[in-house]
């Protein structure tokens, strides 16, 4: 049986632990590493970009298969541009590869920046129910929204987070999607329209890409159809 790795890069206020229950459900053959991402569980400085956290990961991972969701997404994306050699496969789980508009880049960056000040003012608690409020994740219940995870999260730690890694620091990288030789699976879920569409540009851009629209499910495509996802996965990894 041939060994693969896969490393999984979590989603904002999420931890390493948020991928336990999908990582199960793939072949034994599979050998995971979840870390947890700067400002996030037991990583507690967030003061890294997405370039530098990169590095990080390019570093650190055995080269194999990369997969992101979210936040984790757009760091995946930093990775196999800047790092290639170490990514034989990525999978992107409602990711952008940022926002090409500069005055809406700009006016992300400070709206980023509001919501970390918010974040320390009122405290990992309160901040999680009002996140987990919002309508983008409205396909989450108290059986899967993992809000006991994400409470091992410190105030600074995600504040930091978003003023280093939040999507308006990013440069947009539609421009470096074309250079990408290894194979790309994007994933969106039916019921995130905005992401559908991300998804579907990058998919016309990407030269060796397929996408996967999950039907019925919104922006937390594998913690809403978990089984879904790892059937996804398993096929790539097979």
């Amino acid at each position: 049986m041939i060994q693969q790795h896969a490393t999984f890069l979590h989603g904002f206020t999420q931890t390493g632990s948020s991928w336990d229950s999908l990582v199960q459900l793939l072949p034994s053959s599979v050998t995971a590493s979840c870390p947890d991402a700067p400002g996030h569980g037991l990583n507690p400085d967030g003061k890294r970009t997405l370039s530098e956290y990169a590095s990080d990961v390019a570093s650190t991972m055995q080269p194999g298969v990369l997969i992101g969701y979210s936040m984790g997404a757009r760091m995946a994306l930093h990775v196999a541009t800047l790092f290639p050699r170490v990514v034989s496969q990525l999978v992107l789980i409602s990711g952008t590869p940022g926002i090409r508009n500069e005055a809406e880049r700009l006016a992300r960056l400070d709206s980023d920046n509001v919501l970390a000040d918010h974040i320390e003012n009122i405290g990992v608690e309160s901040f999680i129910n009002e996140w987990l409020a919002l309508p983008l994740f409205s396909g989450l219940d108290s059986s899967n929204d993992q809000r006991s995870d994400r409470l091992r999260n410190s105030a600074s730690g995600l504040a930091n987070s978003l003023r280093y890694a939040g999507t308006g620091t990013q440069d947009p990288l539609w421009e470096s999607l074309s250079q990408l030789a290894m194979p790309v699976q994007i994933i969106a879920g039916e019921l995130d329209s905005k992401f559908v569409d991300i998804a579907q540009q990058m998919h016309e851009a990407i030269p060796q890409s397929e996408i996967t629209i999950v039907s019925s499910v919104g922006h937390t495509v594998h913690l809403e159809d978990e089984a879904t996802t790892a059937a996804i996965l398993k096929k790539l990894l097979g």
